[in-house]
């Protein structure tokens, strides 16, 4: 994408793309967001990671500054959310969970539109959407009502609109809920692109794969509060121990194998027959050779094994004690979110 990032607004502060802290939003009983610590350093991507109700969409409302926070601190680029809204508009881009456009217009209509309402003049709105749709493999379908667009599409042009300011953050409130996996990863490549040329992304999803593939740094929010920061493999490892799967060729030897796994690892209650397969907790990496010269003397031959690292499943489910779709709704998740 070589048009995206000659930016209008600069930033002030180069190094971090956010800084908050303490934010905290109440609906009526409710503490939505309950005193989250964000900080974004500038040209990454970085993930918040929750439940639909953990407070994800109500953070990002309060960073865009379309929600006032009931208490707490944030700056987009060293300029103050509550204090400076005007120049943090200018330096943000937000998309939402569904297009926030015209149905019953075109794709290059609506991208005109909005780039008219953003101050472009008549010649340059025209010129931009009819980048961003080559951009966004949109050119074949630009003068199609957004009605006949598939959910791909829509959400295609959702971030191209999102991008005709040109802005140096962008939020990405869950960009691929509800697509297909090869639209998802279509998208993951746009996303990446975009921070290769230069933008900060802050994305929300609740697909933990998706935070795994794509963020630098991912904090983990549920019930309204940070509970976990780091890398993918930070988080992963905060938890301990990778796993250790194997697959007998012969089911008879299941038993005896999985007692010497048991003996071998010295692990008991944690050994455990998954579709054919034993799986245990694992400590230390090298005691897997002892354990394939033990099965090999008494004649146990294998048709798989794996050592794996913890998933971000078992992050989540470790820090949280519950799954990632296990969550009542936030009160702002369904909000169509734009600027």
């Amino acid at each position: 994408m070589n048009n995206i990032n000659s930016h209008s607004a600069r930033p002030e502060n180069g190094e971090w793309a956010v800084e908050a802290h303490g934010l905290v939003k109440v609906f009526g009983d409710n503490r939505a967001v309950d005193g989250v610590d964000l900080n974004v350093k500038a040209g990454t991507i970085y993930g918040v990671l929750g439940p639909n109700g953990a407070g994800k969409t109500t953070t990002i409302r309060m960073l865009a500054t379309l929600l006032r926070p009931d208490a707490g601190s944030a700056q987009i680029f060293g300029h103050d959310v509550m204090k400076e809204p005007q120049i943090v508009r200018q330096l943000i881009g937000v998309t939402g969970q569904y297009a926030s456009v015209d149905e019953t217009l075109s794709a290059i209509e609506n991208l005109v539109i909005f780039g008219r309402l953003l101050g472009l003049g008549r010649k340059e709105a025209k010129q931009k959407a009819d980048e961003l749709l080559e951009e966004f493999g949109l050119t074949e379908a630009a003068k199609r009502p957004l009605k006949n667009f598939s959910g791909g599409m829509r959400r295609r042009l959702d971030l191209a609109a999102s991008l005709i300011s040109e802005p140096p953050l962008i939020f990405l409130d869950e960009p691929t809920t509800g697509l297909d996996p090869r639209t998802r990863n279509q998208m993951w490549e746009t996303i990446r692109l975009l921070v290769k040329n230069g933008s900060t992304i802050l994305l929300t999803t609740q697909y933990l794969q998706e935070a795994d593939e794509l963020a630098d740094r991912i904090a983990v929010i549920d019930r309204g509060r940070v509970v976990a920061e780091g890398t993918g493999d930070e988080l992963k490892a905060s938890i301990g121990r990778s796993s250790l799967q194997l697959k007998i060729q012969n089911p008879l030897d299941f038993e005896k194998a999985r007692r010497i796994v048991e003996q071998v690892l010295g692990v008991k209650s944690n050994v455990s027959p998954e579709g054919g397969k034993i799986t245990a907790p694992m400590a230390d990496a090298d005691r897997v050779t002892d354990l394939l010269i033990a099965l090999r003397a008494v004649g146990i031959q294998l048709e798989e094994l794996s050592v794996q690292k913890p998933s971000l499943d078992e992050v989540f489910l470790a820090i949280t004690g519950h799954g990632v779709k296990d969550e009542k709704q936030d009160p702002t998740e369904e909000m169509e979110v734009s600027v």
